[in-house]
């Protein structure tokens, strides 16, 4: 083999060396995005769980709306162990997270379906929304959704919040004040991120009991 013969075999063997090592850096940097992304997910999702948490620390039913799926189900079941979950979803994604028990009862379909909300009516103890935005018809179905006393706990846009804080009191509920994290007794200090920074806003709100 000639001297240039030789050096362009070398060179193509470079080229195609080079080519699969960019290949399997881009799969692993893939692979890495993806754990960072499901363990930030994890931790928002805890973090709004536990807001809940230091509430009602055991209610017996959850309602899920958008739930995908069912990721936050299955992150919130390790606080509410004794919690029985559903999911509301409009695509079959709901169906799946049920067949791998991310969920226990699924439904397809959307939460201002008057027939669904008929069925589903007054059966949950809290019932969560935190995709955004929330129309106010969504906002009026997930409440009817709430047996008395219920909570609704939902994140919306910063900016829209106090247009949802004024619906919910319309409708009659009562927003909960956020509880401070404690431990040993203790209150934990408070998030070093100011609430104006943050894109969205996490509320609770209590339905009201029904009259005696």
């Amino acid at each position: 083999m000639s001297p240039l013969a030789a050096l362009s075999l070398l060179s193509a063997r470079s080229v195609r060396s080079a080519r699969t090592g960019l290949t399997v850096l881009r799969t692993r940097t893939g692979a890495l995005r993806a754990r960072a992304d499901d363990l930030d997910r994890r931790r928002r999702h805890r973090s709004t769980a536990r807001a809940l948490l230091r509430v009602d620390p055991e209610p017996e039913s959850w309602l899920d709306v958008g739930t995908g799926h069912a990721h936050f189900p299955a992150t919130a079941k390790e606080l509410f162990p004794y919690t029985s979950f559903d999911g509301i979803d409009p695509t079959a994604r709901v169906l799946t997270a049920r067949e791998e028990e991310r969920v226990e009862e699924a439904y397809v379909g959307d939460l201002t379906d008057r027939q669904l909300t008929r069925f589903l009516r007054a059966r949950y103890d809290v019932v969560t929304l935190l995709h955004t935005p929330t129309p106010d018809e969504e906002l009026r179905a997930a409440l009817t959704l709430l047996r008395p006393g219920g909570l609704l706990l939902l994140e919306t846009p910063r900016p829209g919040v106090d247009a949802v804080r004024t619906e919910l009191e319309s409708q009659g509920c009562v927003i909960v004040p956020p509880k401070p994290r404690r431990f040993l007794g203790r209150p934990l200090p408070q998030s070093p991120l100011p609430d104006r920074l943050r894109p969205t806003a996490r509320l609770i709100a209590r339905r009201a009991p029904s009259a005696p």
